[in-house]
């Protein structure tokens, strides 16, 4: 008797449990993840992003000229963490900058990358096309070109490997820039239509003027330190980045604060209606009637090569989409019954649209940024290709592949960087396909 009052006494323990587990599995969210797992190749696609994001993140650590780790008369040094210290502002310890051939010096020990080799680095005693079967010149296995070197001996796997940190960088980068304005300017349109959003005069005509101060003083005026950092170090360049949209955000900020001041100094209360749904369609028409890639070749052309004008450009050109699927959701859920809520609770308009109304609309955003991604890349490899747009110095995928341009016969410079762009505009695509079936209601089970 004893035992089955215990027993009831569990189920009516693990009763709540259970009921909160089903309503779990029953959630969105748990819906969305079940149905993505049921696409392999959406699911494989994922473990390849992530392996192409981890080596993009520690290219350094695979492919680098110096030691990672090194012994030099009796001392120990980091000559790769002494590089990022002198992109910060520091410096470099004085024994090291007297070593001129790394590869020669005799240290105590030394801990090399895998691959021994920098993305500009010249091996002449390997120069004029040698391929990865052919016999090389060097001391042993550990310094083998493993994928061949180009016409001036530089190494091609290092340079895969840092072009898959551009990639990256360019497929994140373009996509974040054109997500806020996408997300923004469509959640603008939806939400506030053609007669709900007032603003004062001079609040719209500062926000114009401050536009392209922001970009000028944030993004065109450190484009030099920023393609610097980028060349040494891609910590160095995510701080650039944030410090220039940090830049860009204050000055539109101040610009809006001004505006404010001067309302208030000349007590200027009338407000004007912006048609921003009009503004923002007529603006996305436009830029969709434009060839997008002549567009971004012929601005890309005519300025000074920099891979942040080039990230800055594709996401200013590539947001009409997201700004699309942003509007119609918002369309739908402005009028549903959480937004009354919220109103009705005397939340401010910004409020009710950064904390629920947006929240709720970003899942078809997300299979058009993951589609988004995949067009960065291979925009960015075709400008590279082409040879615009892209510092000299920097390496990256497809001016590895126009090097073949040169030698038809030097097989292994189309191969790489040619495979290595296919595979992964396929998985983004895959992924974007994967993410398509999984958000559909109608696929819920």
């Amino acid at each position: 008797m004893d035992t089955q009052n215990e027993n009831k006494e569990q189920t009516t323990i693990s009763a709540p449990k259970q009921v909160k587990k089903a309503a779990e599995d029953q959630s969105y969210g748990a819906i969305v993840k079940r149905q993505f797992k049921k696409n392999r190749p959406a699911v494989w696609s994922l473990r390849f992003i992530i392996l192409i994001v981890v080596i993009g993140l520690f290219a350094d650590f695979l492919a680098y000229d110096k030691p990672l780790m090194c012994k030099y008369e009796g001392k120990t040094y980091f000559p790769l963490m002494n590089e990022y210290l002198v992109a910060l502002g520091g410096s470099m310890p004085q024994e090291l900058n007297n070593i001129v051939d790394w590869k020669s010096t005799n240290f105590d020990y030394a801990i090399w990358a895998p691959i021994p080799y920098g993305q500009s680095e010249t091996d002449f005693a390997n120069a004029n096309y040698v391929s990865p079967t052919a016999k090389q010149n060097v001391k042993s296995k550990r310094w083998w070109h493993w994928l061949g070197t180009d016409e001036i001996g530089r190494d091609v796997m290092s340079g895969m490997i840092h072009g898959t940190r551009i990639a990256m960088m360019v497929g994140v980068v373009s996509m974040s820039i054109a997500s806020i304005i996408g997300i923004f300017m469509g959640a603008m349109a939806g939400y506030f239509g053609d007669e709900k959003l007032k603003a004062s005069f001079s609040s719209i005509i500062l926000f114009f003027l401050a536009l392209p101060l922001a970009y000028f003083y944030g993004f065109q005026l450190r484009s030099y330190a920023i393609a610097e950092a980028f060349a040494d170090s891609l910590f160095g360049a995510l701080a650039q980045i944030l410090l220039g949209l940090a830049i860009f955000i204050a000055i539109l900020v101040l610009a809006n604060l001004v505006s404010k001041l001067i309302d208030k100094i000349f007590k200027l209360k009338a407000s004007i209606n912006v048609p921003i749904d009009i503004i923002v369609s007529r603006s996305i028409e436009i830029l969709i009637s434009v060839p997008r890639l002549l567009l971004i070749m012929s601005i890309v052309a005519i300025a000074k090569p920099s891979i942040m004008l080039v990230m800055v450009i594709i996401g200013a050109t590539s947001w009409t989409g997201i700004a699309r699927f942003t509007r119609g959701e918002l369309l739908r859920v402005r009028n549903l019954e959480y937004i009354e809520a919220a109103q009705s609770l005397g939340y401010s308009e910004w409020r009710t649209i950064f904390r629920h109304a947006i929240p709720n609309s970003l899942a078809p955003v997300l299979i058009a940024i993951a589609f988004g991604v995949a067009g960065a890349i291979l925009t960015e490899s075709f400008l590279s290709f082409l040879g615009i747009g892209v510092e000299a110095e920097v390496a990256t995928w497809g001016k590895l592949l126009s090097l073949a341009r040169k030698n038809f016969s030097a097989w292994w410079l189309a191969l790489a960087p040619g495979f290595a762009i296919f595979i992964t505009v396929t998985i983004y695509n895959l992924m974007g396909e994967g993410l398509t079936d999984a958000l559909d209601p109608r696929l819920k089970q």
